[in-house]
């Protein structure tokens, strides 16, 4: 019986009042306030996740998931190359020398890396390099440059680009740069224009002999990985005291760092959204207290409880709250369908890694945001609750 008069009462004063309109219309104001506010935390948190794990998976593969370094000149070489193969089978390794240049075509100059590589070897570690290389084959002083230094230089395939390397050779009185001309034969495209125009590839061998480096010595070894993070242990116990190896994570901590601060305040700030649709809550109940408060001291004399009156009013907020927040969790997860589904929002290439919007809602962040609305609804319906169940019933009575 006493569930019955909670919910009749809920009921009841959920309906519109001809007499006191406004309280229908804060009560109304509450419940989109927290619908917007949800909707834009679920798509805002669902585009912060999946630009978040598209600049990963840019980085994972032109940062390389795990690289060996040298400690010292020579200690990276074709003997650990080969018993990192055999201790490793279900690992891709690819040697490398690397070379700082200035590349030049025309009057146009710009500075990145050069690297020399085992194109087939390079391909199993480097999927953007692997589609570049497709069907192409290797001369020396051949080399892949990327799509925004291709464009940026007006190069077609088959043009010469001049390469000036920072390591300098004597010349009688006085030192001079090595300089030599590479035949573009191929494009690659990471998706970000950093890479693609400071990064070009070239044989192995090639680069070896520019920088008179004997052919069983390199500057490192590019290992691909499905499991960097645990991998990284692993290699590790096996690698002599004049090596390394890094994770692609750890050139970019500040980078991700950034990214997480971003998210969270991002988190942080929309969710006042939701706190000031509760604002709402707050004075549509309590207008509901104030112009019932001559029903809720004859209830009171009638024999309801005081716990009976609190709940009444804690179930109308939860009630505003929770459709609210169903409604947001509609609308948001909608809103990321038709965002992923259909090409609305372009993005430019060249600024970003991705010309779509990625969108990736965690289950986690999900949790997050319907729990910390919900939290946010009880604590808005309490107070108004609680100010109901006080009211002086000889006070009322007698006044009204």
């Amino acid at each position: 019986m006493k569930k019955n008069i909670v919910s009749y009462l809920v009921k009841r004063f959920l309906r519109f009042d001809k007499d006191q309109p406004f309280i229908f219309i804060s009560a109304l104001l509450a419940f989109l306030g927290i619908s917007i506010g949800v909707t834009v935390l679920l798509i805002a948190m669902a585009l912060m996740n999946g630009f978040d794990n598209e600049f990963k998976k840019k980085l994972t593969v032109m940062n390389y998931p795990l690289t060996i370094l040298p400690k010292f000149y020579g200690t990276v070489n074709r003997d650990l190359l080969i018993e990192l193969e055999t201790n490793f089978p279900d690992l891709k390794f690819s040697p490398y020398v690397q070379s700082s240049v200035m590349v030049r075509s025309g009057s146009k100059l710009e500075g990145g890396y050069l690297f020399g590589v085992h194109f087939d070897d390079e391909a199993a570690v480097n999927s953007v390099v692997a589609k570049a290389v497709e069907g192409v084959t290797f001369k020396k002083f051949d080399v892949v440059v990327g799509k925004t230094l291709f464009d940026e230089f007006m190069l077609s395939t088959n043009d010469k680009v001049m390469y000036i390397f920072t390591n300098v050779e004597p010349g009688g009185l006085s030192v001079t740069p090595k300089i030599k001309r590479f035949k573009v034969r191929s494009v690659f495209d990471s998706g970000l224009s950093a890479y693609d125009k400071a990064y070009s590839y070239t044989t192995l061998e090639s680069l070896q002999k520019i920088l008179h480096m004997p052919q069983n010595l390199y500057d490192g070894i590019h290992v691909f990985s499905k499991n960097p993070r645990e991998d990284i242990f692993r290699i590790k116990k096996t690698l002599p005291a004049t090596t390394t190896v890094r994770g692609w994570w750890q050139d970019n901590v500040n980078f991700f760092a950034a990214l997480e601060m971003e998210k969270a305040s991002l988190f942080i700030v929309l969710m006042l959204i939701i706190l000031i649709a509760a604002i709402n809550i707050i004075s549509s109940l309590l207008m509901t207290v104030m112009n019932r408060r001559a029903e809720i001291a004859l209830l009171l004399s009638l024999g309801a409880s005081t716990s009976e009156i609190k709940k009444v009013f804690l179930y109308l907020g939860v009630v505003i709250g929770i459709s609210g927040i169903v409604a947001g969790v509609v609308f948001g997860l909608g809103g990321i369908w038709v965002l992923s589904t259909f090409d609305i929002v372009h993005l430019p290439k060249d600024v970003y890694p991705t010309a779509t919007l990625p969108l990736d809602l965690s289950l986690q962040d999900f949790v997050l945001i319907v729990s910390g609305a919900f939290a946010i609804v009880i604590v808005s319906a309490y107070y108004p609750a609680k100010k109901a169940s006080e009211v002086d019933i000889l006070t009322v009575l007698r006044n009204e």
